[in-house]
């Protein structure tokens, strides 16, 4: 991905030189065409005249302005908040330069709210980690006018990989607990219901601080479980009667509380949720037990857990600026407690029936295929970017990926699906490139895993195949590229009964079928176009 970059400083050492092309000093005269995105890294200057240096901050909301123009709204646009570096006050009473910053940090927030192409990155989220005298080396500036200090760019990098996963919509799925000494202070087979450090002052207050906070962790779309070696009855009393405890078991999508090993038991989680154990993060007060699920799970998160309490909330900021940060949160992001919750339900459900068909039908399985519009597109997008075991080419696309495609008259329709357990949202989407007047290509196609299962992904493209033929298309084309995750997928399109016209080397496949039928689907789906 190529980025132009506005500037006004030197700032070459902290964002590199792969694929990025620098502005002048706050010369905004250009806005190249032939980049994929810009960012506008502007940083204050030094300027000992407070008031000279408000209006020179005032007018950078106006070039902001100006460049977003020439830019126009299709290509990712991404501004990094103004950070006084070196702030300088003569007076107790001067406020002009930090109300000039203020006004165009909230200018900035609006245009991203604005504008599905603009991103706002609170750069003050890196600068508050140092001191004033870490932040600025005035040799460096006076020889290169590079006011960030050259010195931090290693812990910039690695700051902005995060951000740059977190605009992508890109983190960890599931937060796997520990429950003693973990979630609550003490043992809880030995010191009772009562006895747990939860609550009141410390050590229990933090242990609380904590469990609040990753309730907000839940509520913003990550998969909280447990995994504990405990008495499950003991479990069960303990959320249902002390009165301190935030989390409880409505919380955990999964749960698994009995004495066997932990390596078997997360294996197991990751199979009830289906979900890759590389989605996962894996918490525990014991070395021994992080170092079992590092041996025998290398792909399972497992960072070091905080000896003392009053070191919980620290740790919390830093799991989710390491692996749950993420730029936007869907409403299928905020469900997705309740919805695997409710996949748990379905599949004990599926063991009272003999047979697939009679199970499927006492689903009330209703579909919904929805045309891609203004709503819909950050879902789709990050499905895109999320989804890797149903996702038969795994092509990452951006929001406005997305919109340049329907410009280029693409067809995308999305999938939501729901039935008498609960909603689950949106779950799956085809991107349709036309190919001619009579042929369209499937670019892309894949579904939620925790829909999976039902059939539901058949039901999905036979539908979008009517719809097509009812358009006049009379030939689909399509492929399967193989990734290390998506074996699932592969003999999809066989299934769908395609002809399959290449196979490479490499696994992949390329595919052909006429559109010259009806495509039958079970009645067992109540199916609407919308």
């Amino acid at each position: 991905m190529t980025t132009f970059v506005f500037r006004n400083q030197t700032i070459e050492a902290f964002l590199g030189y792969k694929d990025m092309t620098y502005s002048g000093y706050d010369d905004i005269s250009q806005v190249p065409s032939d980049v994929d995105r810009y960012i506008w890294f502007y940083q204050v200057p030094v300027n000992a005249d407070s008031a000279q240096l408000a209006d020179e901050i005032s007018s950078y909301r106006d070039k902001l302005d100006m460049v977003l123009a020439g830019a126009g709204g299709l290509k990712p646009f991404i501004i990094l908040s103004l950070v006084n570096l070196f702030p300088l006050r003569l007076t107790g009473n001067e406020s002009a330069v930090e109300e000039a910053i203020a006004s165009f940090n909230s200018h900035a927030v609006a245009l991203s709210r604005q504008h599905a192409n603009v991103k706002w990155v609170d750069f003050d989220e890196f600068t508050s980690r140092y001191s004033s005298d870490l932040l600025v080396n005035w040799k460096y500036y006076f020889m290169s006018q590079t006011l960030l200090n050259p010195k931090l760019a290693h812990d910039f990098q690695a700051w902005w990989q995060q951000v740059e996963a977190g605009l992508r919509l890109q983190r960890k799925k599931c937060l796997v607990l520990d429950l003693d000494n973990t979630l609550w202070g003490g043992v809880l087979g030995e010191d009772g219901i009562d006895g747990i450090q939860l609550g009141g002052e410390y050590p229990g207050k933090a242990y609380t601080y904590w469990q609040r906070s990753l309730l907000q962790l839940a509520r913003n779309g990550v998969i909280l479980a447990v995994c504990s070696k405990n008495n499950e009855q003991d479990v069960q009393d303990v959320w249902l009667n002390n009165p301190h405890m935030v989390l409880k078991g409505e919380h955990f999508s999964a749960k698994r509380i009995n004495w066997q090993d932990k390596a078997t038991n997360i294996a197991d989680l990751a199979s009830e949720l289906n979900i890759g154990m590389d989605s996962m993060v894996f918490l525990d007060d014991n070395p021994a037990e992080r170092e079992l699920i590092r041996q025998f799970l290398p792909l399972v998160e497992v960072p070091d857990f905080p000896e003392k309490p009053y070191q919980l909330m620290a740790f919390y900021r830093q799991l989710v600026e390491k692996y749950f940060r993420v730029y936007a949160v869907t409403d299928e992001d905020r469900a997705k407690t309740e919805q695997y919750r409710a996949n748990a339900m379905r599949n004990a459900e599926q063991s009272r029936f003999a047979d697939m068909e009679s199970y499927l039908y006492s689903l009330d399985i209703a579909i919904d295929v929805i045309q891609a519009d203004e709503h819909n597109l950050p879902r789709i997008a990050q499905m895109t970017q999320k989804t890797n075991q149903f996702n038969l080419t795994t092509r990452r696309y951006t929001i406005d990926d997305v919109s340049q495609h329907l410009d280029m008259g693409w067809r995308v329709y999305c999938m939501s699906v729901s039935d008498r357990f609960g909603d689950s949202g949106i779950t799956g989407t085809v991107f349709l490139e036309p190919v001619d007047d009579v042929t369209v290509n499937i670019d892309t196609l894949l579904l939620s895993c925790r829909i999976l299962g039902k059939g539901i992904e058949e039901a999905f493209i036979k539908t979008v195949f009517n719809l097509l033929r009812l358009d006049g298309y009379r030939a689909v084309r399509a492929d399967y590229l193989p990734t290390p995750k998506n074996g699932q997928t592969a003999d999809f399109y066989d299934r769908m009964g395609m002809t399959l016209e290449v196979a490479g080397e490499d696994g992949s496949k390329h595919y052909t079928m006429a559109l010259d039928g009806v495509f039958e689907i079970k009645n067992c789906y109540n199916i609407r176009v919308l």
